[in-house]
């Protein structure tokens, strides 16, 4: 149990003990330094510990929010401060400097910091210890996280006048509306602000209460996506119709949890990992729910929704690699950006350009719409549309910063980059041997192949001009990577591998024309797109990309697209499709087992809590 140490003299009256109890607290008291020292020295190290003033006034959510948020390993509001094990260190240097000071001066001389010095640190004039530990961990470099705190209130009163009125400061803001209010995203899709989240947070302050958790809701989510993409499966009106009801209830779960999350602050490395893995895993199952319902009817459809499932991937990466570039740079100051925030000043502008990229809510809204009412093919079809229009737009928009944009490429976004490449030891061994002379921009390089590959199996199909291709392609995969990433375009170098990587899967699948191939390819690009989220979430929680035995296995981007070539090019049809198959279940088995191995052992090993507010697309 984490412990508060309440310092000073109890006021009469005072609710402060009790919320701190209720926040799950042990609290202890200390009159002075020496004994705040005392009790924290006696706190187990790998417990949270926090230093409350006794004259504290304010809100309960203000000291949730100061001192229980598991993201920060150093937190304060004003009159209290809080340290997890990671930040003990700290706070126990800067609660013994006080006490060494108490013991030499008095309280406001300049051992203690004087009056004019606490004021321009943002401290009150009061005589607080939990303030001066605060300002002592300022001067040590300390990290403290300062929440903002809005409208309620935090504060340590200097006298009894100030103490009333501060107690009607509290009285007179709904703490509870103020926490509702909070739980919300604070950027999130039109239709999701508008028609989801003006309810769903009752849902989530309903789960609060009866003790569930983020990742509990989450699950639920998943579970009932599943079920909605098996109703779609039976291929029969009613289960299309079901279906659409079931999507939106997912995503209604889908945004409680993480109002959860910010409603108790309940976050963790493992919570944010399987929200965002199981939005993925709902999507593409409902996708191929979708496909079997349509083959029951007689219709073929597994080339769109492997399609759509291609296009959307795609979609992410040309975000998460121009994130991951621009990761460490400075503020933006080309002219599209200043357009951008421009427009942003236009209330209805913002609402407008959040739609037209077709983020997940409207994206769910409309394909549970369109499964109820039309069919497999006719929903497929609009959702490739809308992707398509969503993937130019987002994606010209940042060619056109990149371009105008005054800004260095640091090395940790290069390996960032590099990482989301993906490039197997075939393109390592050539990087290393390629002439130096010969190299071209990486963007064009990699455009250069992904071109080729696609239009050899598109026109040729399985033949001698394919693996001419496929050999080309590994070698200019070599070659773009073969220096870092740090042009102003090298951003889309990931992007144009998964393009170059899916729609060869996609393309010989379908001109192998055999029973199962289609499916068989869904779930290799399914399994290969798990792997390529589950390096982007491991490279956003500062955890590094996968083990290089893991890419080297399942043989990198370029590895397996050679691969596919050869296999489509040697075996019959029939041999293709079950090729197909083996290939998805080795990766599958090979990604997943290790993923859930690294993500489990880090929640354990006590990662640092992370919270992902994640792409509205």
């Amino acid at each position: 149990m984490p412990t508060a140490i309440l310092t000073g003299s109890p006021v009469p009256g005072s609710s402060i003990e009790g919320d701190l109890r209720s926040l799950g607290f042990d609290v202890r008291t200390a009159s002075d330094a020496g004994e705040a020292e005392a009790l924290l020295a006696a706190v187990p190290a790998d417990l949270r510990v926090a230093v409350v003033d006794a004259r504290f006034v304010g809100h309960e959510h203000a000291l949730r929010l100061g001192l229980t948020d598991p993201r920060f390993p150093i937190a304060a509001i004003p009159g209290a401060v809080t340290a997890q094990p990671a930040g003990r260190q700290a706070l126990t240097r800067a609660i013994a400097r006080e006490n060494s000071a108490s013991g030499s001066a008095a309280p406001g001389s300049a051992a203690h910091g004087s009056a004019p010095a606490r004021a321009a640190a943002g401290v009150e004039d009061v005589d607080s210890l939990a303030d001066r530990i605060v300002t002592a961990l300022d001067a040590d470099g300390a990290d403290v996280h300062r929440p903002e705190l809005g409208s309620l209130v935090a504060e340590v009163p200097a006298d009894p006048q100030a103490r009333n009125e501060a107690r009607q400061a509290v009285a007179a803001v709904d703490d509870e509306a103020v926490r509702l209010k909070s739980a919300v995203k604070a950027r999130d899709g039109f239709f999701t602000t508008h028609f989801i989240s003006p309810y769903s947070r009752y849902l989530a302050r309903w789960c609060a209460r009866r003790g569930l958790t983020p990742n509990q809701v989450t699950t639920a989510s998943l579970i009932t996506a599943l079920i909605a993409a098996a109703c779609a499966a039976t291929g029969t009106r009613g289960g299309f119709v079901a279906a659409g009801v079931l999507l939106i209830a997912s995503f209604v779960l889908d945004c409680t949890d993480g109002q959860l999350a910010r409603y108790s602050l309940q976050y963790s490395t493992l919570g944010a990992w399987l929200d965002a893995t199981f939005d993925r895993a709902k999507e593409y199952a409902y996708y191929a729910g979708l496909a079997l319902g349509a083959a029951r009817g007689g219709d073929d459809v597994w080339a769109l929704a492997l399609g759509a499932m291609v296009l959307q991937t795609c979609r992410h990466v040309v975000d998460f690699s121009f994130n991951e570039a621009n990761h460490d740079a400075t503020a933006n100051t080309s002219p599209t950006a200043a357009l951008s925030d421009k427009l942003d000043s236009v209330g209805w502008t913002v609402w407008v350009r959040r739609m037209i990229v077709l983020p997940i809510g409207e994206r769910w809204a409309m394909i549970a719409v369109l499964t109820a009412a039309t069919t497999p093919r006719i929903t497929f079809y609009a959702l490739l549309v809308g992707c398509a229009f969503a993937a130019t737009y987002t994606t010209a928009g940042r060619v056109l910063r990149s371009l105008t944009r005054k800004a260095r490429r640091t090395d940790r976004a290069a390996q960032a980059l590099a990482d989301l490449a993906d490039s197997g030891p075939l393109t390592e061994l050539l990087a290393r041997r390629l002439p130096a002379g010969i190299r071209i921009p990486a963007p064009l390089g990699a455009s250069a192949g992904v071109v080729l590959l696609v239009l050899a199996a598109a026109f040729d199909g399985p033949g001698f001009s394919l693996l001419l291709a496929a050999v080309l392609y590994v070698l200019l995969c070599a070659d773009a990577v073969a220096r870092p990433l740090k042009g102003a375009l090298d951003w889309l170098v990931p992007p144009l591998f998964r393009a170059g990587e899916y729609c060869t899967v996609l393309i010989l699948a379908a001109k192998a024309g055999a029973d199962g191939a289609l499916p068989a390819a869904f779930g290799l690009v399914a399994a290969v797109a798990y792997h390529h989220y589950d390096t982007v979430y491991r490279i956003r929680g500062d955890a590094g990309a996968p083990p290089a035995w893991l890419v080297r296995a399942i043989g990198g981007q370029d590895g397996r697209t050679l691969l596919v070539a050869v296999l489509a090019v040697a075996l019959t049809a029939s041999q293709f499709t079950v090729a197909l198959t083996v290939l998805a279940v080795a990766v599958a088995v090979v990604v997943l087992v290790e993923s859930i191995r690294f993500w489990v052992a880090a929640h354990r090993a006590g990662a640092p809590s992370v919270h992902d507010e994640g792409e509205p697309a």
